[in-house]
């Protein structure tokens, strides 16, 4: 079984991400065929999860995020969710992959940029440090300057971090643009690292390819939980609600289609890409 994390600002994304990865509703590549995967949930967490996204996202309300309250002591009272990945191969037998997967709230990232941290965050990262950890999954939401510049501190401190645990080179760090739904970057998915990461997040980009040298460690992604209305109708299909527009729901339900949500986790578990936009 694989052990992925998965950590980013808050807003980014991350608790709608797995909600949708659990509950993970029958889909078609833009070209009508049927998905080559099918997400079974593992755990009592997992199918809670899977619940939420389907009462909640569904039906017109939203996820809340991810918060530390009284009730987070350490990091075993986080929720940990399994799921097995069953990837269909042409021609050959079908492919099971287990994955357990932990989300971290958000301001366990955020802190990364003062680097005074939280000593309860802290154990948060020393955990995803652990060498059973076979990668970690970044989600990244906003781009410009101001954003660049506090994600490039940001991942310069996680790779100290990476590199003081000895998982520099042994460790997977996949980076996605999630929200890529966005008429900013919709064009831009299929090449993310050229196209949205290069353009958008350079001192990012830059501080990630010259530190991380692991061979074959890291790889760039885009990611739309919500996805676009259909291939000929590239508008979000989501409406953002809240302060500040950092939550969202489905504006279609019936036409929910998520983008790159499992080649990230497939990379992380097994090395390989795979070329299909679910």
């Amino acid at each position: 079984m694989g052990n992925i994390c998965v950590i980013g600002p808050r807003g980014s994304g991350k608790t709608t991400y797995l909600a949708a990865l659990a509950y993970f509703p029958e889909q078609r590549s833009a070209s009508g065929k049927k998905s080559l995967f099918n997400v079974q949930s593992l755990t009592d967490e997992a199918r809670t999860i899977a619940e939420k996204a389907e009462s909640l996202i569904l039906e017109g309300a939203s996820l809340p995020p991810t918060q530390i309250g009284e009730q987070i002591k350490s990091v075993d009272d986080l929720p940990m969710y399994s799921f097995k990945l069953e990837v269909q191969q042409f021609l050959r037998k079908s492919q099971d992959i287990f994955l357990t997967v932990r989300d971290y709230p958000g301001e366990v990232f955020d802190e990364l940029d003062g680097g005074n941290i939280n000593p309860l965050h802290e154990e948060f990262i020393d955990e995803c440090m652990v060498k059973d950890v076979s990668g970690c999954l970044l989600l990244l939401s906003d781009w410009g300057a101001g954003s660049d510049r506090h994600y490039s501190r940001v991942m310069q401190r996680f790779i100290e971090m990476m590199d003081s645990h000895e998982r520099l080179t042994d460790m997977r760090v996949a980076v996605a643009m999630s929200k890529c739904e966005r008429g900013e970057l919709w064009s831009g998915r299929l090449d993310p690292e050229t196209d949205l990461f290069r353009v958008h997040l350079p001192k990012t980009y830059k501080v990630l390819r010259n530190k991380i040298t692991g061979k074959n460690n890291l790889n760039f992604y885009a990611i739309s939980t919500f996805g676009v209305l259909q291939r000929n109708d590239p508008r979000p299909n989501r409406t953002e609600v809240g302060f500040g527009g950092k939550q969202s729901i489905l504006r279609k339900p019936t036409r929910w289609q998520p983008y790159g949500m499992i080649a990230p986790l497939y990379w992380l578990s097994t090395g390989k890409q795979v070329n299909y936009d679910s």
